[in-house]
């Protein structure tokens, strides 16, 4: 249902759950590759990002995994240690210095960890490899992951909730499941990945078990106010794919609003198809936000691709809640202060420095510097 509201703006101070927030404006989760691949410990370097970029309403962190295993990005922050956890309370306690509000990602990457990098077997609901196109556009496939035995699946969940322990003792805000882009919780949820027979596969109830279950997790640690989750329905990334999307999601969305969680955040389709011979997610859902809206009536974030504009829309409209930015909060840390004043924002992000280490791309993105008799433009998009 469309209840637009013109008065609404992206600076709104926001209740989400249990935490109040100074506008509708999320920092999404970007996996940098900053840590030491050895350690998973978060660092200097990741206080000074995250605090950089502490006045959006809130920071979703780098997926951080739950295990080794599951760690299919080596090099990001992770979550199953205390040494872990130590570092990302520095984290935490300076981006609350700055009055900011930080939410971690907790992840399993499932089918997507390297065994060669992690030493151990990839885990997934089922024996089925990712397909990839390589460098000559031929398609070819990665590793056969292990099939998850029932105590596998219950290995994972309490790997989940010592994370989530382990987040909370850091002092972290809140807790964002990683169900989405093709990692452990997305590859039980969707039918391409998931050929199970068991309580955990084939009907929709099934598939979306395992995710409910790691909700609960969650829940029971953080409580249902600090806990949301990433969805998306009709995202290829990974080789990904759901025959039913609407259905699928429509069944899980209903049960996660039943819970009570804070938030959902759900990616609206991208251009990337990768290895898929199926129908283009564009054309299975044109907007999952609108196609959604009325399955979960709590905090409904839209991602992917927006600009403040587009997000401005979406809001008004009544399709989403909040806005989550990837890209443009890279270059520019002060984005809701550009956004807030009608500054131009810098839409020149350096690609090559997403993923590699160090300062460059990372921390040294200047704030934007009015020009003398520079007039300010105050919420001219907000």
């Amino acid at each position: 249902m469309e209840t637009k509201d013109s008065t609404k703006t992206l600076l709104d101070t926001y209740q989400m759950g249990d935490l109040t927030l100074s506008n509708r404006i999320a920092m999404a989760a970007m996996t940098r590759i900053r840590t030491d691949p050895k350690t998973g410990i978060p660092n200097d370097l990741m206080v000074k990002y995250y605090s950089q970029r502490a006045k959006a309403g809130f920071i979703l962190t780098e997926c951080a995994p739950v295990s080794n295993a599951g760690n299919a990005f080596p090099g990001s922050g992770a979550i199953y240690t205390k040494e872990q956890a130590e570092g990302w309370k520095k984290v935490a306690d300076a981006v609350h210095e700055k009055g900011g509000k930080i939410i971690l990602q907790i992840w399993h990457g499932g089918r997507a960890a390297d065994p060669s990098k992690t030493g151990e077997p990839s885990l997934a609901p089922s024996a089925v490899p990712i397909r990839y196109l390589d460098k000559d556009g031929k398609q070819t496939e990665g590793p056969v992951p292990k099939e998850m035995t029932l105590d596998d699946i219950k290995l994972v969940k309490q790997q989940f909730r010592e994370g989530a322990i382990l987040a909370k003792e850091a002092g972290i805000d809140g807790l964002q499941l990683h169900g989405a882009n093709g990692y452990l919780i997305d590859q039980f949820i969707r039918d391409s990945s998931n050929k199970r027979t068991d309580e955990y596969g084939g009907s929709i109830e099934n598939r979306c078990r395992f995710c409910l279950e790691v909700i609960d997790e969650l829940i029971d640690v953080f409580g249902k106010g600090r806990v949301g989750i990433k969805l998306s329905p009709v995202g290829r990334y990974q080789d990904m794919y759901d025959s039913t999307p609407l259905e699928t999601y429509t069944y899980l969305l209903k049960k996660l609003d039943e819970k009570g969680i804070a938030f959902v955040e759900i990616s609206e389709p991208s251009d990337y198809e990768g290895p898929s011979l199926h129908v283009p997610g564009r054309e299975q859902i044109p907007c999952t936000a609108k196609a959604f809206r009325d399955a979960f009536k709590g905090t409904l974030i839209t991602n992917q691709n927006h600009t403040p504009e587009t997000a401005l829309e979406f809001i008004q409209k009544g399709w989403a809640d909040m806005v989550s930015f990837g890209k443009l909060f890279i270059s520019n840390p002060d984005l809701v202060d550009r956004i807030k004043n009608g500054w131009e924002l810098n839409t020149k992000w350096d690609y090559s420095t997403f993923f590699t280490g160090g300062e460059k791309g990372y921390i040294d993105y200047p704030e934007y510097q009015p020009k003398e008799g520079e007039q300010e433009k105050k919420e001219v998009v907000a």
